[in-house]
């Protein structure tokens, strides 16, 4: 019998994603977090997506049931959508659960995504290479 799993991250000795009920259990785990010795982030951002979630679960804005619901869904999207490219796209998966549960529960005003994204986008175009974008007067 073909055992399914699910790919899962440890935090604090704890088990973070399951399966949700009804959801394939072939979901793509990326390069980095299989590789132990591979550090678990590759860019700044990711990193702080993943404190921005745990910190809004604590804070009582998703539970965490919603949030592998939400994960799961936003991972078997790219799955399906282009299987070569889903293992790259893990942490943007993560940023767009972590977006869909803060607008769906109303953390997040309407458009405040879209006006901080047009926001950084001016920011980094007027900044000149190399240098710190700053996102002033927001």
């Amino acid at each position: 019998m073909a055992r399914l799993e699910m790919p899962c991250m440890w935090i604090y000795g704890r088990v973070t994603l399951t399966p949700p009920e009804g959801t394939p259990a072939e979901v793509p785990l990326p390069d980095s977090l299989r590789d132990r010795s591979a550090p678990a982030f590759a860019e700044p951002w990711q990193a702080r997506a993943f404190a921005l979630a745990i910190l809004a679960s604590r804070q009582g804005c998703f539970t965490w049931p919603e949030w592998t619901r939400a994960l799961a869904l936003q991972l078997q999207r790219a799955a399906q959508a282009d299987p070569q490219t889903a293992d790259r796209s893990y942490f943007d998966c993560w940023l767009r659960a972590l977006q869909s549960l803060l607008a769906g529960k109303g953390a997040i005003a309407d458009g405040e995504l879209s006006e901080r994204k047009r926001a950084w986008e001016e920011a980094y175009r007027r900044t000149p290479h190399g240098a710190p974008v700053s996102l002033s007067g927001h």
